[in-house]
């Protein structure tokens, strides 16, 4: 594959709604910004973001902190610097980005430090060698799809081989990258690192010393993050907040209210419901029809209403609007029906108010 040219790339992820920065020339870390950014240089100042001017003046600096969606700005960075590479900056682009390393290291003497917080047979992780088949474990273990081949997601093959797996984060919930696959810290599992909040990725097209990184199969879209890879990441302390649409305190009957539970608790709680709930009706956008569309739908909209009834969700708006995301992106073409079955689904869920005991 022939490398893009660095402004398509950088006005394509904007048409997707990504914020993008500039990276260096054939290599994969952001564009130095002003001189008192530069540690190496003698006009360096310590100072936060928040404290440089470069950023009000439509100048890249403190690199994914400049990511812009601008097409005029776009068009005069790289215009002027044609040979930058790309970065996105994935948590304002509401990305999360699995990035499957293949690096030479030997795993782990220990396997079960491969995936350390699930219980994964020995003989499975015998076959791990590489961070693409310690993800491929990962989800024969926790029964979900692998993503690998680039067909219901967008998969981006890396210059060393591995690979970095696109997905759209839930709304009202924010992820946290990983520490640079140590696995004393925030980790997926060995070579499995995430790009989320507080990160960026190298965009696809882009060209390094080492390569192109390049899209493989026919998906060009980042699917719903699925529930049961979101329920891994949390598992493994990848999830920084998570909040239902309402900010207000829920409205949970007496006789189901539990004294020992906090709200800031029962609100995680019901952002998880809503977000599997979610996850369960997009993810029909990569099975065959007989998944059982219309029941998924009827059962994701009768919960938000359990939500909706024990006040975790502001309104029924904001339920439905979110239900008629999830319905379309797996079949766009059934919009009538999507608006039939959530409005039954919901108001049936209102007659029951769902809260954590009831679970």
């Amino acid at each position: 594959m022939r490398a893009a040219n660095s402004i398509d790339i950088a006005r394509w992820c904007a048409r997707q709604g990504w914020p993008v920065h500039p990276l260096q020339p054939m290599g994969k870390i952001p564009m130095p910004g002003c001189s008192r950014c530069r540690i190496s240089h003698p006009d360096h100042v310590p100072h936060s973001v928040e404290e440089c001017g470069c950023l009000s003046r439509r100048l890249w600096c403190h690199g994914f902190h400049a990511a812009t969606r601008e097409p005029s700005l776009i068009d005069r960075w790289w215009s002027g610097n044609p040979h930058m590479g790309v970065g996105i900056s994935t948590g304002p682009a509401e990305l999360l980005v699995v990035d499957l390393d293949c690096h030479a290291d030997t795993p782990p003497s220990e396997l079960s430090d491969v995936l350390p917080a699930f219980s994964v047979p020995e003989e499975l992780l015998r076959t791990v060698r590489n961070g693409i088949d310690a993800f491929r474990v990962l989800t024969q273990t926790l029964d979900g799809e692998d993503f690998t081949d680039g067909e219901h997601t967008l998969a981006v093959r890396t210059p060393s081989g591995g690979m970095h797996l696109y997905f759209r984060t839930p709304r009202q919930t924010t992820w946290r990258c990983s520490t640079g696959g140590n696995l004393k810290g925030v980790a997926l599992g060995w070579q499995l690192d995430v790009r989320a909040h507080g990160g960026y990725i190298i965009a696809p097209g882009t060209q390094v010393a080492a390569g192109i990184y390049e899209p493989v199969g026919a998906c060009r879209r980042p699917a719903r993050l699925p529930g049961w890879l979101a329920g891994a990441l949390e598992r493994t302390g990848h999830l920084l907040t998570a909040r239902p649409p309402a900010q207000r305190r829920p409205r949970v009957p007496n006789r189901a209210r539990m004294a020992t539970t906090s709200s800031a608790t029962t609100s995680v709680w019901a952002a998880k419901v809503t977000a599997t709930a979610l996850s369960d009706v997009a993810d029909c956008a990569s099975r065959s029809e007989g998944t059982g569309w219309n029941a998924k739908v009827n059962r994701a909209a009768f919960t938000l209403g359990g939500l909706v009834a024990a006040g975790f969700i502001a309104s029924q708006t904001d339920a439905e609007t979110a239900l008629l995301e999830a319905a379309l992106h797996a079949r766009p073409e059934r919009e009538r029906q999507a608006r039939s079955i959530i409005q039954s689904g919901l108001v049936a869920g209102q007659r029951q108010p769902l809260t954590p005991k009831d679970r």
